[in-house]
């Protein structure tokens, strides 16, 4: 289905919003689907010009065609799908909940696992991903797909945490880079891969860690509070953008103050930048996926193999 959401979009909480021409954009969102249970993991696919994203009580994923703006299965079941991504040879990489596991799909269309347990014990229910560009796939382990039936197969946690992870693309190694979250979610390099951001949706912040050379973190560090914060974005001026369920997407200035906000009807869970300039919001919320055409643009899409 497609219609508009008639809302005011923007809310300007400090200058820079402003000035940085943030709320210079469509004065409305776009409906593009509203057929999901909870939608989650966007993904803009540029050689394509397809979003998929995922619905994860329904197991399936779904995708949508820019040029003609129809919607289709694009897999089912699909594991209780949450965050998707590309990997450097421009490969979908998905985290599957309900099987525990992070893949990669093949040119042929056949899945590869990319990591299912760590220290020898079941993953807990990988949530969001993203791939550095020596093509090592870091990923986010909560517990939220395992807790009930709704989003995955409730079960028991083998490791008895929740912790973020490296998967090494050469040996397939998976090594634990940071732990201590309640309840970690989305991953997002800085624009120079110097900084790796993630929310810990259950505590309510986003921490920040310096990236070694060598994949190690270092550094932590809060990055700026933000309630029932989901997956988060970068633009390319700097600017971190998140998903915040009820009240919205937030946008943080480079300090981590919160500047603006864009107004969503429905609880967001995930955003991504796509379309042919990078400057369209992709929003999923609730049962529904949205759009809208910013002034600003996201991050520069990375060629596979170099550094950005």
């Amino acid at each position: 289905m497609s219609g508009i959401a008639d809302l005011a979009l923007y809310e300007i909480l400090d200058e820079r919003f402003r000035t940085g021409r943030c709320a210079n954009g469509d004065l409305r969102l776009e409906r593009l689907h509203d057929d999901c249970r909870w939608a989650e993991g966007p993904l803009y696919l540029p050689a394509w010009r397809q979003l998929v994203w995922s619905d994860i009580p329904n197991d399936r994923m779904l995708r949508w065609d820019e040029a003609t703006g129809a919607v289709s299965v694009f897999r089912s079941p699909a594991g209780h799908s949450n965050g998707n991504t590309l990997d450097r040879e421009g490969r979908l990489i998905t985290c599957e909940q309900g099987n525990r596991r992070v893949t990669r799909t093949e040119p042929d269309g056949s899945l590869t696992v990319v990591a299912d347990r760590y220290d020898g014990k079941r993953l807990n229910s990988p949530n969001d991903a993203v791939v550095r560009s020596d093509g090592s796939v870091w990923f986010s382990d909560p517990d939220f797909g395992i807790t009930n039936d709704y989003e995955g197969r409730r079960a028991p946690s083998e490791i008895g945490s929740c912790n973020l992870y490296r998967a090494d693309p050469s040996t397939g190694e998976v090594r634990l880079v940071a732990d201590g979250f309640l309840g970690p979610n989305g991953l997002v390099f800085s624009p120079d891969e110097s900084e790796l951001y993630a929310a810990d949706t259950r505590a309510g912040h986003i921490r920040a860690f310096k990236v070694g050379d060598d994949g190690t973190l270092s550094g932590d560090r809060i990055f700026t509070a933000c309630p029932s914060v989901d997956n988060i974005r970068f633009d390319d001026e700097g600017r971190l953008w998140a998903a915040a369920m009820e009240s919205g997407v937030h946008c943080y200035a480079a300090d981590g103050d919160l500047i603006g906000r864009l107004r969503v009807p429905e609880p967001v869970s995930n955003i991504a930048f796509g379309g042919l300039k990078n400057n369209r919001l992709f929003i999923t919320a609730t049962t529904s996926l949205y759009s809208l055409v910013l002034s600003v643009t996201g991050l520069p899409r990375v060629l596979p193999g170099r550094r950005p």
